[in-house]
């Protein structure tokens, strides 16, 4: 490729030819900062925060740094004093619409817009105030609340839901001053075909979108002496939550975690890897009895319920490929409800079983149909990593200082095969896993071919002398690809897993925000998915079949694999929905 010269606030370097003002400013050590940039998603220039002083021969103009492309001898100013008034006048604009309650604001200091604010000394953010639009909380969803008195319309989250998630239930609605988002028809977002990723959450630079907070309902929990109140944690939270008290991306802080659980109240600090290990019994039995006696295939993974709910919104008819195995989450909950209570002489109902899961369709999940093996709900409340995050911080609990504690038994047993769960193509290998296993004897704790944030990946495997073609994606606007070629009768895999969020859990919508202006240079999925990785490969035990608590638990409860018992307790069925119908 060609390369350019450019100089950047008096440093020369070479770019190549097409780069950006924005990254060219990044490659030479210097920061641009922009509001609703995202690279490859929202490359719009809108916000106008990235303007930026160039010198093509001309003199000096002012251009919007995240779109504008380099040319050979480029000289670049990105905090000139002009530059820097630009940027304060532009904040003083937004900030004349914005509802400035920062005080009691979710994300007060963690906003972008707060932070920038603060570095251009916008000392007095009613400089242009006038009139301003006024909107109603939209309550409606599961999952979420959106406050558009917040709005600053950078459409980040209009961009991630239509082309990152293929769905594009937002957008913009009027024009002009007022411009504000929303659905069609101005219907709630509850009441649209929402998947609940919370992706749109994920990269609001304010506090626009969040999600549905439930902390103060789960402590009330903890307080009442006749409730016992046990936590599962998922894969991915343990690769996210060290961020929320200043740790790098890709920190791992399960045992940090778990002393913080316990010192939060829980009466039993779980692992929700425990029921994944007995999510791939059960799942890797339902592929290969389909596999052998000629189910519908290719059977598709089912743990991901922002997924499953675009399946049932956008393709009912592909419902039968759907594995009927519950998610993790579900099947915690459900044996926790059965077997534990049962086991230690508790009554279910008086077990409230919260969940701390990197994604906020997990809220959703709890109150799908047919999640109550016990007769009262598998799961009482999901919290997002961040409501961890904002729990631990109230009580006061010095996370950083913390002991590394380990989980409480039996359910919180797992093994490698469980813990990858978080990352895309992580179900698939431990599926192989126990599935190679189960036909040949002989154990595989490797699949390369499925791991990584490729959009869709595909490999075939040879077992027992048969050829076995699995596909791995993740991002739904990927999955349509994938389930147009099942339509279309172009797929020849037998075995299909997908997730919602790109890159899969460590990537969830429950997961800590990470300023724009890291996410457009730094792969959070890759360095989050490390840690799920890095820990597979140092436990002693890293197949599914290997797990001595899920042993003694079919030996205890369910029988076996797929027997009768399994299928009350850790299945589930699904439901067929419209596009724009809840």
């Amino acid at each position: 490729m060609e390369n350019i010269t450019v100089k950047i606030n008096g440093v020369e370097l070479e770019v190549p030819k097409g780069t950006t003002v924005l990254e060219a400013a990044h490659m030479a050590g210097f920061e641009i900062p922009t509001l609703c940039y995202m690279k490859e998603i929202n490359e719009i220039g809108a916000c106008r925060i990235c303007v930026t002083e160039v010198n093509e021969g001309r003199g000096f103009r002012l251009v919007a740094g995240c779109v504008y492309p380099c040319s050979n001898n480029m000289e670049i100013l990105t905090s000139s004093p002009k530059v820097i008034a630009a940027r304060k006048k532009t904040l003083e604009l937004i900030l004349s619409t914005h509802d400035r309650k920062c005080l009691s604001c979710v994300r007060s200091g963690n906003c972008e817009l707060q932070k920038l604010a603060k570095d251009y000394g916008v000392e007095d953010a009613t400089v242009f105030d006038g009139v301003k639009n006024e909107y109603e909380v939209d309550n409606s969803a599961a999952h979420m609340y959106r406050d558009n008195n917040k709005c600053i319309l950078c459409r980040r989250c209009v961009a991630v839901c239509a082309k990152t998630q293929g769905i594009g239930v937002i957008g913009a609605n009027e024009r002009g001053f007022k411009t504000y988002i929303g659905s069609a028809f101005d219907m709630g977002l509850g009441e649209t075909s929402c998947v609940s990723c919370g992706q749109c959450i994920a990269v609001c630079p304010v506090g626009a979108l969040s999600e549905k907070d439930y902390t103060n309902e789960v402590l009330a929990a903890i307080a009442d002496p006749e409730k016992t109140v046990l936590v599962q944690t998922a894969p991915a939270v343990r690769a996210g939550l060290g961020e929320c008290f200043g740790n790098p991306i890709g920190t791992n802080v399960e045992g940090k975690m778990a002393a913080a659980l316990r010192r939060l109240g829980f009466d039993k600090v779980f692992d929700t890897d425990f029921a994944a290990d007995l999510t791939i019994m059960e799942e890797a039995t339902e592929f290969l009895d389909r596999f052998k006696n000629g189910g519908t295939l290719p059977l598709i993974t089912s743990c991901s319920p922002g997924w499953i709910k675009f399946c049932e919104h956008y393709y009912p008819d592909l419902l039968p490929h759907l594995s009927s195995c519950k998610s993790p989450q579900q099947m915690f909950g459900a044996t926790a409800k059965t077997y534990y209570a049962q086991k230690m002489g508790i009554d279910p109902k008086n077990i409230v079983m919260v969940s701390i899961m990197p994604c906020t369709a997990k809220k959703f999940e709890i109150g799908r149909p047919d999640q109550s093996a016990a007769g009262v709900p598998d799961v009482d409340y999901a919290l997002t990593t961040r409501e961890l995050g904002r729990m631990i911080e109230r009580a006061g609990i010095l996370f950083n200082s913390l002991p590394e504690e380990k989980f409480d038994d039996p359910l919180g047993l797992s093994t490698g095969a469980a813990v990858i769960f978080g990352a895309t193509g992580g179900v698939m290998e431990a599926a192989l896993r126990t599935a190679v296993y189960t036909l040949t004897g002989e154990n595989v704790t490797d699949l390369p071919e499925v791991r990584g944030t490729k959009d869709i990946k595909e490999a075939t495997y040879n077992v027992a002398g048969t050829d076995v073609k699995v596909i791995v994606t993740s991002g739904l606007a990927n999955a349509r690809k994938v389930l147009d070629d099942i339509r279309a009768g172009k797929c020849d895999a037998q075995f299909i897993e997908v997730m919602a969020c790109p890159g899969g859990c460590v990537n969830g919508g429950g997961q800590p925000q990470v300023p724009m202006g890291v996410r457009n240079f730094v792969d959070i999925r890759e360095e989050r998915a490390k840690v799920l990785y890095n820990l597979d490969k140092s436990m002693p035990l890293r197949q599914s079949h290997e797990n001595p608590a899920v042993k003694k638990v079919y030996e205890e409860f369910f029988e076996k694999p797929g027997s009768h018992k399994a299928h009350e307790v850790l299945h589930t069925t699904y439901v067929k929905r419209k596009v724009n119908e809840i």
